[in-house]
C-alpha cells in the first residue's frame, strides 16, 4: 500500500510557479514531522523545506528561503510545497518525507532521520 504519493510536478518556465503535494496514507499517515527533499542528476539528495507537527516552525534551506512556502493540512493528512520565482537551479526530482516527533530543529534537515519516503515528482524549470 502507497504510504506518500508526491504529485504537482512538471515543466515551468524560469520566474513560475509550482505546487506540489504529497499526501500520506498507511503508517506514514501518523508521522509528525514532514519534508521535502529534491535531487538533481548526479548529486546527492538535499534538503528542501519541513515543517513540525503543529505546523507552527517551519524550516528553509538558504537556497528556496522566500521563494518556497510549506504547509499542511493534517484533517487531510497532505503536506504541500509552494514554489514560486523557479529558477533553472531548482530542476531535480523532489521526495515528500515523514518522521517522528523532533524534538530539535537541527533534526528536520537530516534526510537520514525521516522514515517514509514518496517515489517523487519530477520539476523542470527551463530559462
Amino acid at each position: 500500500q502507497e504510504q506518500l504519493v508526491e504529485s504537482g510536478g512538471g515543466l515551468v518556465q524560469a520566474g513560475g510557479s509550482l505546487r506540489l503535494s504529497c499526501a500520506a496514507s498507511g503508517r506514514a499517515s501518523s508521522a509528525k514531522a514532514m519534508g521535502w527533499f529534491r535531487q538533481a542528476p548526479g548529486k546527492e539528495r538535499e534538503f528542501v523545506a519541513a515543517i513540525g507537527w503543529s505546523a507552527g516552525s517551519t524550516y528553509y534551506s538558504d537556497s528556496v528561503k522566500g521563494r518556497f512556502t510549506i504547509s499542511r493540512d493534517n484533517a487531510k493528512n497532505t503536506v504541500y510545497l509552494q514554489m514560486n520565482s523557479l529558477k533553472a537551479e531548482d530542476t531535480a526530482v523532489y521526495y515528500c518525507a515523514a518522521g517522528g516527533l523532533f524534538t530539535y530543529s537541527v533534526t528536520y534537515y537530516d534526510r537520514a532521520k525521516y522514515d517514509y519516503w514518496g517515489q517523487g515528482t519530477q520539476v523542470t524549470v527551463s530559462s
